[in-house]
């Protein structure tokens, strides 16, 4: 199978389910910011030292394909079965949440994304994902999307900022808190 099969050469692209639309249709747009954040937390999770932390960083991935897969599916057209999301995923996001957020110290202001390259890429993950959010909320607008998809990139939004906070602890770098200059 080739890579590249030149349909899209004049703009247009298929769902699944075979309707074409334009590439710059609000559904590509946000299966593209699902593709895009896919790839940044696959950047973190190359980055992290722990094989526990990697599995669920890649189980992450796979719900993002999951995600894509659906955003990406002409519902009246569609013949195949989709895989699928459950509350048991939002909750495992949750779950991992709680547990890093147990041993962090508490927050007493709004931080300043960064100190570390490993810090910083959660930080771009999670506003990549705040993206992909707005996007399908707007899809959502125009064509149905399951909810648990929007919460799924609410509670993932969330997971990124928590994790970008242990990463920071692990490497030591402290937090910058954001001063409010007030003139």
């Amino acid at each position: 199978m080739k890579i590249y099969t030149k349909t899209g050469d004049k703009g247009k692209t298929s769902l699944l389910g075979g309707t074409r639309v334009s590439k710059a249709d609000n559904r590509i747009e946000s299966y593209g910011t699902i593709d895009e954040l896919n790839s940044y937390i696959g950047l973190i999770r190359d980055t992290q030292p722990e094989e526990e932390r990697k599995a669920f960083l890649k189980e992450i991935q796979d719900r993002l394909f999951t995600i894509g897969a659906h955003l990406a599916t002409d519902k009246e057209k569609a013949l195949d079965k989709l895989p699928d999301l459950k509350d048991s995923d939002v909750e495992y996001l949750e779950n991992e949440m709680d547990k890093l957020d147990a041993t962090l110290p508490p927050m007493t202001s709004f931080i300043l994304p960064g100190g570390h390259v490993n810090v910083s890429y959660c930080h771009v993950a999670r506003c990549v994902c705040r993206r992909a959010e707005r996007l399908t909320i707007k899809l959502d607008e125009m064509v149905k999307i399951e909810p648990i998809i929007i919460r799924y990139l609410n509670r993932l939004s969330d997971y990124l900022f928590v994790l970008g906070r242990m990463v920071a602890m692990e490497l030591g770098v402290d937090e910058v808190p954001w001063n409010a200059r007030m003139t």
